[in-house]
């Protein structure tokens, strides 16, 4: 008997053409002129001519001829302005070291798998980023989720994990980045000490947004912010959202950066990031030195936000955020990509976000907020969102 067995062409097809039958197709669009509410660009700063001529500068001042890296950091990619940009990066996050890594996507796989061994048990929160998600499944620690914030499910999984013996690693995201909501750091880092565990901390929506200074504007991140630096293990800082440049780092104690050179896969098997990334980086980071108005001006726009929101749009369900993330819960795939729809219409970059990326029925909208969005520009969304809303009121797909 001849068995037919379809062409790869084929398979594609039929599997792309029920994910859009369920109304999951993803496409790239280019966001254009639009006015953002999208981007992670909270400051401003992959915008700024200022940056931007710092960088090209330093590029120009620069002693390193070399256009990449050339290969990875334990072979032919180390070079001594990668060591200067990390210990800047430790001073900067108050911290004894930090590692480069390519993306925070890397870094978070990178902690997350090889931290954790088997024998031990690593607890995350239920909402943490995709890319921690996809570090803690290759982890061989045994691995339990705690429901979102909730102090009392943690510790009732941290008392479980202890009976069963090994290191126990606690996961969590500073300020989250589908929902905008923060952590309870300081209680997440009470609970940890009582029982022996490590905290980890994604602060990739915190970098730049918050830190030491008041309304954040020294840039350090929540960590630093409430003056938990000594008492959290590792940091995952990006530098693609609110430094408006590339790249990520690892930050925390001196024997953290030696394990995980030599046990960060992703670190250890990528080629490193090319010179002019590692300046960037540097740029950056005096960026936010020089411009502490920057985070002043995205607080002052994110709450003029916030009031208005609340005048122009009663009896809506927000997510519970005062970041610079705001989530409107429009449930229904259909009914978010409509809302969406009506305010790309009149110029303005709102996303939907659709499940199965959040949960069904938490379809939503996640506007963010920026320090050169203007008044009018905000008024214009909360008009349009207004008016979308009244038009579209069933949640069917």
């Amino acid at each position: 008997m001849l068995i037919v067995t379809p062409s790869i062409n084929q398979t594609l097809s039929e599997r792309l053409a029920a994910y859009q039958q369920a109304g999951l197709f993803r496409q790239l669009r280019t966001a254009g002129e639009f006015i953002d509410f999208c981007s992670n660009d909270y400051l401003g700063f992959a915008r700024s001519t200022a940056l931007r001529q710092a960088i090209r500068q330093a590029d120009l001042h620069s002693d390193v001829f070399r256009t990449g890296a050339t290969g990875s950091r334990l072979l032919a990619g180390q070079s001594a302005l990668a060591d200067e940009v990390e210990q800047e990066l430790a001073q900067f996050y108050q911290t004894e070291a930090a590692l480069i890594f390519n993306s925070g996507y890397d870094a978070n796989i990178g902690l997350l798998a090889c931290l954790p061994k088997a024998g031990d048990t690593l607890l995350t929160d239920e909402l943490i980023h995709a890319s921690m998600i996809d570090g803690a499944r290759l982890s061989y620690a045994t691995r339990y989720r705690f429901a979102h914030n909730d102090l009392d499910d943690l510790a009732k999984k941290i008392r479980q994990a202890t009976r069963q013996g090994g290191q126990i690693f606690v996961a969590v995201e500073s300020v989250y980045s589908m929902d905008g909501d923060m952590a309870p750091l300081v209680e997440l880092a009470d609970l940890c000490d009582q029982y022996g565990a490590a905290l980890l901390v994604d602060e990739a929506h915190a970098t730049g947004v918050y830190g030491s200074g008041e309304n954040g504007q020294g840039g350090e991140g929540l960590v630093v912010a409430l003056g938990l630096q000594d008492r959290v293990l590792a940091r995952v800082h990006t530098f693609g959202k609110a430094l408006g440049v590339h790249g990520a780092a690892i930050v925390g104690p001196a024997i953290l950066r030696q394990y995980l050179i030599n046990f960060a896969r992703p670190f250890i098997y990528t080629t490193a990031l090319p010179p002019h990334s590692l300046l960037a980086i540097r740029c950056a980071h005096k960026h936010v030195k020089q411009n502490p108005g920057a985070s002043v001006q995205l607080h002052e726009q994110l709450a003029y936000f916030r009031q208005r929101a609340g005048v122009v749009l009663p009896g809506t369900t927000w997510t519970n955020s005062q970041s610079p993330i705001q989530c409107l819960l429009v449930p229904g795939n259909g009914r978010a990509r409509a809302v969406a729809a009506e305010a790309q219409r009149i110029g303005l970059d709102v996303r939907a976000i659709l499940s199965p990326t959040v949960p069904a029925g938490q379809e939503r909208l996640r506007l963010c907020m920026h320090g050169f969005n203007t008044t009018n520009e905000i008024d214009s969304l909360l008009a349009s969102l207004q008016t979308a809303l009244a038009d579209n009121t069933s949640t069917n797909d």
